[in-house]
């Protein structure tokens, strides 16, 4: 976790929410003290239709396929 000043914070606000919408925590400080932590809210859990729709748009994966794909990029002993 990343130590913010208050005075960055005042500065660059948008810029330390960007970062924390990416999913980073800060802790926000006041002549070297913590005094605050920002962090991502959980998002909310997807229901179970949206999930069941999701699922079934996923692309079926050929097992020989693949160990052919990645036998083709690393060394067969490994």
């Amino acid at each position: 976790m990343d130590d913010v000043t208050m005075r960055d914070l005042r500065n660059r606000g948008g810029d330390v929410v960007e970062r924390v919408l990416r999913g980073e925590s800060v802790r926000i400080t006041r002549d070297g003290e913590p005094v605050a932590e920002l962090r991502p809210l959980r998002r909310r859990p997807l229901d179970a239709a949206t999930l069941l729709s999701r699922w079934r748009r996923v692309p079926s994966v050929s097992g020989t396929k693949l160990r052919e794909d990645i036998d083709s990029v690393f060394e067969p002993r490994l």
